[in-house]
């Protein structure tokens, strides 16, 4: 979301400089990992479906001015045991807020009986009745990608972008922001917070550092070379596959994306043990591989246990597992995007868009009332 307001930002003529403490797009936060799935109705929620609609067209944009690859949309397929509801980022029953939100904006889609999805996706190992939900204009966004030609047409608009500096503290007033950071001094009218795990630390907000909770992710590459043709993303969807009522039992994945050598990406979530960013253990061990592959992938997906990679990633998340972006409770010239909750990379590019325009127009297009920190306000 950084990258994304520094260069509508940029675009708009507006005197830009960005900041972060390493050189993004890097594997330390939350945007990196290959791939991100998007998706255009929202189970979280009908407010975010405005945020991605506008973010698969900027995704466009961008690859036509860029001329790379950044969004694939390949489908996107959601399933849910028949008998059960999928709780997923705070919401009690995901399935049906995917189909609501699809017959409420008009997006393509189809909901499908178990035994056409074992035809038509026959990758996926369905040996009981479920839900199924097939929207075609999903797919996946390549994160680090968007990061990058994001922050290149910022730089080429005129934004200053500062790598490897940290930022030790921020001054706000009513007439401005005073960045302190290892390396300089900057002053500046307006500030645009998007730390991700690190918004607590610069905040300077007690509501930000109650409700932000910071959870470390695993993701993992396993073997898909004896059967990699069916898991190619013109024949695969990206998928979100609930089979239980727990946070642990549900998991989603993507095509083979990288070809026989890269793997088929799958993962889970877990909220039960909060991280330190500054401490993150950034290896995956194969104990961790060897649960998620027996507990999510074993019987579903034909698969082997082998490991091609892994990685970490960090969950900002609120109690609502829903977003912040509004203004800082206290500096009406400053404003806050975060957290994402592990939903957020297939809105950034219209978050970024609605921050420029609030910063400059005073208010954004796009509603984002949904997001105000005043939901947490005592009593609420």
């Amino acid at each position: 979301m950084g990258s994304a307001a520094a260069y509508r930002l940029a675009k708009r003529g507006v005197s830009v400089i960005g900041i972060d403490r390493f050189s993004p797009p890097h594997v330390l936060g939350s945007t990196h990992g290959d791939t991100r799935i998007t998706r255009q109705a929202i189970g979280e929620g009908d407010d975010y479906v405005p945020l991605v609609l506008r973010s698969h067209q900027i995704w466009r944009e961008i690859e036509t001015e860029m001329e790379n690859d950044v969004f694939t949309a390949c489908g996107a397929l959601i399933l849910t045991a028949a008998s059960g509801k999928t709780v997923q980022h705070g919401g009690d029953d995901f399935f049906a807020s995917t189909v609501s939100a699809a017959r409420a904006y008009g997006i393509e889609h189809e909901v499908l009986s178990t035994e056409a999805t074992r035809a038509r996706f026959p990758q996926f190992n369905l040996t009981e009745e479920h839900r199924c939900y097939y929207e075609p204009g999903g797919g996946f966004v390549r994160p680090e990608v968007a990061v990058a030609a994001q922050l290149d047409l910022a730089a080429r608009h005129g934004a200053r972008i500062q790598r490897m500096e940290r930022v030790n503290h921020i001054d706000m007033t009513d007439s401005g922001v005073t960045v302190h950071s290892d390396r300089a001094t900057y002053g500046a009218d307006q500030l645009i917070l998007t730390a991700g795990p690190w918004i607590s630390q610069l905040a300077q907000s007690a509501v930000i550092e109650q409700v932000c909770i910071v959870y470390r992710q695993a993701l993992h590459w396993f073997d898909a070379s004896e059967t990699i043709t069916t898991f190619t993303p013109d024949r695969m969807p990206v998928f979100i596959w609930g089979f239980g009522s727990g946070d642990r039992d549900m998991f989603y994945g993507f095509p083979a994306v990288d070809g026989i050598d890269g793997g088929l990406k799958v993962a889970s979530e877990q909220y039960e043990s909060p991280s330190d960013p500054d401490d993150l253990r950034t290896d995956v061990t194969s104990d961790e591989s060897r649960r998620m592959f027996g507990h999510c992938v074993e019987g579903r997906l034909p698969l082997r246990p082998a490991v091609i990679k892994s990685a970490s990633c960090l969950y900002t998340v609120t109690p609502d597992h829903q977003f912040i972006i509004d203004r800082h409770p206290e500096h009406s010239n400053a404003l806050l995007a975060s957290p994402c909750s592990g939903h957020g990379f297939k809105h950034s590019a219209a978050i970024g868009e609605s921050l420029a325009q609030w910063a400059i127009d005073g208010s954004p297009a796009i509603d984002l009332s949904a997001f105000a920190l005043r939901r947490f306000a005592q009593g609420n």
